[in-house]
């Protein structure tokens, strides 16, 4: 039997995985997210995707891990996870009728291959009042997510289209997951 691991204490990733009724290990990667601020946002979130799941296949090298993460960026200035909720407040304020992207980056390590990959998901906002922004993040939803809002929670109130994969703005491209994994040998 083949061992699959994600390499994430995400339970978006966790949830979306366990929607396709695969069965799998979770091992979070305690890493270091600090990133070179002259990189791209898509060099940015493979590096840190490749660095997560790296951790984990150390310890696992006979397993398909999968590591991912996933970044906001307005404008091209990354908006990682807000330190309060006064960050969280601007920097919804700054997405307010705005459209950003989402990139997500894929790593896949097995013992016979390597891929690294990225997504990357238009996401359009809604104007937003003061009000529907601090009432918002009042709830706590934003402190935990990539510019503050979570599309597939409250924060799907905010969002007025986006063009790209949804999931991967969630946290999983699950479809190219998938093929990826296919790919480096994985049998579903």
């Amino acid at each position: 039997m083949q061992n699959l691991i994600l390499a994430s204490s995400s339970p978006r990733r966790k949830e979306l995985l366990e929607n396709l009724h695969l069965t799998f290990a979770i091992s979070s990667s305690e890493v270091d997210e600090s990133f070179d601020p002259a990189l791209t946002p898509e060099d940015v979130v493979m590096e840190l995707a490749e660095r997560k799941a790296q951790a984990v296949f150390q310890k696992n090298q006979d397993a398909f891990v999968i590591g991912s993460d996933t970044i906001v960026a307005l404008n091209g200035r990354i908006l990682g996870k807000p330190a309060d909720e006064a960050e969280a407040i601007s920097m919804l304020k700054s997405l307010s009728g705005q459209q950003h992207d989402v990139f997500t980056g894929v790593s896949i390590l097995s013992p016979e291959s390597s891929t690294t990959f990225f997504e990357k998901t238009e996401v359009w906002f809604w104007e937003l009042t003061d009000d529907e922004i601090k009432a918002y993040v009042q709830t706590g939803e934003p402190l935990d997510k990539a510019g503050a809002y979570g599309i597939q929670q409250l924060g799907s109130m905010l969002v007025k289209k986006i063009n790209g994969d949804y999931f991967a703005v969630v946290g999983l491209p699950v479809a190219r997951t998938i093929r990826e994994l296919k790919k480096a040998g994985y049998q579903l």
